[in-house]
């Protein structure tokens, strides 16, 4: 038995690689997830790590958890407006084009591969969904400037198709396992769980919203533990009681991004950062359980499944989906190429093998070889083939002034708090009767346990805090007059 402690040592050594993976990534052009998964089949039983790794069920759950946390972070992360303007495609995206998809791979592999039918569909159901993790660390992480409304179309289709994914997966296992059932019968079970999942992800977005404005802790390093229950709580009992529970962490996410939140922004960089580490754990671990020596046997098959799923399956299933969207040719040929595959269609991958479904094995290598086809072609070429196409920004979103100061810390270090002493000549003075320097603000007083949003003819009084904007060569002289080092100037007439 291995002890606990070269574990740790382990784990940290593969977060540090990991993270230098990603810069090496970015310099390199490929999705850092790329190399997650390469790290983790280096340290597997096949690669010179030698970690023996055959554990599905662990890798389900983990998988499982992740997927929760990623889902999550990218529909609280998803702005009101683009909602508004991808819900349409991506909807249709998310459930006739990922329908499709499955169907469409599933015929071939039937016709070219020689799979039963149900295992084929089941290939197709597997492999069908973008990956949220996949798309969301390529397009931002590269920070790819789209025009229009592309960018929130995949966004949101990438973190809605997955429920559909999973649903497929799950229901084609259950045909094979029961050959008697008919398909049809899957429809009442569809209705059923993307419905509860649905209406429980909107009531417990709320529910989280009102729980953080309203339960007032004394640390604020408790508010991400809530959240991180929220995000457990809505799938589990989702789960349970029958619905969806990707779904639910997902419109949880997108309900809580609609509206306001004590400590909403410090959440949402903490569950990106949350996101992160799932994506690096997920990865490694998928890279763990893969055997690299079993990929050469499906090599050839898994090469002409993923070159038919990235050129003819996904762009038919896109224009057929969009049929009766406004968006242009170029537009639509931009989103069956970002059609990545990553870390959800390796998890769905072990369903099978639980479940001791034939072909499950080599399904899941199959499964693996496609995946990182689709990353290592199509995520290393979005960039240029935007720009073939016509669709990429040729002038970036200037910056906002708040996204400028909170960059590197350079709001937090021209921010001064001072306590106005009691004896101070400023207490029961009008700001604007302060003669505070031009380069001076005073943008919130703390008083008891109120916070007042300061105006010209706010009167100051003993013991109050104030938070304070100044630049470095204001701040000396501010910090005098208010804590009476030097005499409080009247004020001067114009």
């Amino acid at each position: 038995m291995i002890g606990i402690d070269p574990l740790l040592a382990g784990a940290a050594v593969f977060l540090l690689f990991s993270i230098a993976a990603s810069k090496i990534a970015v310099r390199m052009g490929v999705p850092a997830l790329l190399l997650f998964l390469i790290l983790g089949m280096l340290a597997g039983s096949d690669g010179p790590g030698q970690v023996y790794f055959d554990l599905p069920a662990l890798v389900q759950a983990i998988g499982i958890v992740a997927l929760a946390f990623i889902l999550f972070a990218g529909g609280i992360d998803t702005a009101k407006r683009d909602v508004q303007l991808a819900l349409r495609p991506a909807l249709s995206l998310a459930t006739l084009g990922v329908t499709l998809t499955a169907l469409l791979v599933g015929a071939f592999a039937r016709v070219v591969l020689g799979f039963p039918w149900p295992e084929g569909i089941l290939l197709g159901a597997i492999i069908a969904s973008t990956d949220a993790a996949a798309v969301f660390s390529v397009l931002r992480g590269k920070n790819i400037q789209l025009r229009g409304r592309l960018k929130p179309v995949l966004e949101l289709e990438s973190g809605s198709n997955d429920p559909m994914a999973v649903f497929l997966t799950l229901g084609m296992i259950q045909l094979i396992q029961n050959p008697s059932q008919s398909p049809f019968s899957l429809i009442p079970l569809f209705i059923l769980q993307m419905g509860i999942g649905g209406a429980l992800g909107v009531l417990f977005g709320r529910l989280a919203v009102s729980v953080i404005n309203r339960i007032r802790l004394e640390y604020d390093g408790l508010y991400p533990v809530v959240t991180i229950a929220f995000v457990l709580f809505t799938y589990g009992a989702t789960s349970i009681l029958g619905g969806n529970g990707f779904l639910a962490v997902y419109v949880a996410g997108l309900m809580m991004a609609r509206h306001t939140f004590l400590h909403k922004r410090s959440l949402m960089q903490f569950h990106d950062g949350v996101a992160w580490l799932m994506q690096i754990v997920l990865f490694v671990t998928l890279g763990l359980q893969v055997f690299p020596s079993q990929l050469p046997g499906v090599a050839l098959d898994g090469l002409w499944t993923a070159l038919f799923l990235i050129f003819i399956a996904r762009p038919l299933s896109v224009f057929i989906a969009l049929a009766l969207s406004r968006l242009s040719v170029r537009e639509k040929l931009f989103i069956a190429w970002v059609g990545l595959r990553g870390g959800a269609p390796i998890v769905l991958a072990t369903f099978p093998l639980l479940a001791g479904i034939p072909l499950a094995n080599t399904l899941f290598h199959l499964v693996f070889f496609i995946v990182l086809t689709s990353v290592l072609f199509q995520g290393t070429l979005i960039a240029p083939v935007a720009r073939l196409l016509r669709v990429y920004a040729t002038h970036r979103t200037p910056k906002s002034p708040l996204a400028y100061v909170m960059r590197d810390g350079v709001i937090a270090n021209n921010l001064v708090e001072i306590t106005l002493p009691e004896a101070s000549a400023a207490v029961g003075k009008q700001l604007v009767n302060l003669g505070l320097p031009s380069g001076v603000l005073i943008v919130l007083i703390g008083r008891n346990d109120d916070m007042v949003i300061p105006t010209g003819s706010t009167v100051l009084e003993g013991g109050d805090r104030l938070l304070m904007l100044t630049s470095d060569q204001s701040k000396v002289e501010a910090q005098r007059i208010l804590e009476c080092e030097i005499p409080v100037m009247p004020p001067v007439d114009p």
